[in-house]
């Protein structure tokens, strides 16, 4: 029987956690969980997982300062990291290279997506640890230098989810997009002029026919009639039921 890919989820927020490690575990993934970013690095050198995959805004240790350890460590420096987080600033991606991620993810992410990147490591771990020549390299960024010395794979790793992300989050716009436009085409509205007759206040519809204010309003909205009689109408239509129902009430307040 094939041994299950470990996985260590570095997390701080249990509901978020708890969602991952039962997404990954349908999944066929052997799953551990650690709280913070302390934790993590004890479940590291004590269960060695394949991937990690952390948050960044962590207490005690982020998911950065995580991330610089796992490089600095060299038991575990090609461990391939992916970062999630709720940041969406390009300088984010920056301190990620300095760090020495090699996968970047935003929240809220889709898990469709997440489970690609994770078999996309799977598929190219043979390439890792590979030789390169590492150069330290300064970069300005937003007025800020940082220092980057990630291998060559790593920072191609990283751009490479980095921009996948970015189409990914494009797509999910388009479709926010495409639902609101088509919620919004459902709304019916009126504006613009209305031809209504000054006598009968009849309006003219669209084809030129003259129909009941009700009738209208009804076909060009979602509102609905109630009929009724108000207290002008009654009292020139029907008199003796003004005087039952409107009069009594003058009465008894003239009485009190």
């Amino acid at each position: 029987m094939e041994e299950k890919v470990k996985i260590l989820i570095a997390e701080d927020s249990p509901t978020q956690a708890l969602k991952l490690q039962e997404f990954l575990e349908k999944n066929d993934f052997d799953v551990i969980v650690a709280k913070n970013g302390k934790k993590a690095v004890d479940l590291i050198q004590k269960e060695k997982p394949l991937i990690l995959i952390s948050d960044v805004i962590m207490p005690e240790m982020s998911g950065y300062e995580l991330c610089a350890w796992v490089r600095n460590t060299e038991e575990f420096k090609d461990m391939p990291i992916i970062l999630l987080t709720s940041l969406s600033d390009p300088e984010n991606i920056i301190k990620g290279l300095e760090a020495g991620a090699d996968n970047f993810v935003t929240k809220p992410y889709s898990e469709k997506f997440l489970l690609a990147r994770i078999h996309y490591i799977i598929s190219n771990l043979k390439f890792r640890g590979i030789s390169e020549t590492e150069m330290g390299i300064e970069i300005y960024f937003s007025g800020k230098k940082h220092h980057i010395t990630s291998s060559r794979m790593q920072i191609l790793d990283l751009l490479f989810s980095a921009f996948e992300n970015a189409v990914e989050k494009n797509k999910e716009l388009q479709q926010t997009n495409k639902e609101l436009q088509e919620a919004l085409d459902t709304v019916k509205t009126l504006k613009g002029l209305v031809p209504i007759c000054a006598n009968c206040k009849k309006i003219r519809n669209d084809d030129g026919y003259w129909e009941q204010v009700e009738s209208y309003v009804m076909n060009h909205t979602d509102a609905e009639f109630s009929h009724g009689i108000c207290p002008d109408c009654m009292k020139k239509l029907y008199p003796e039921y003004y005087d039952k129902i409107y009069g009594e009430g003058k009465d008894k307040a003239k009485k009190e």
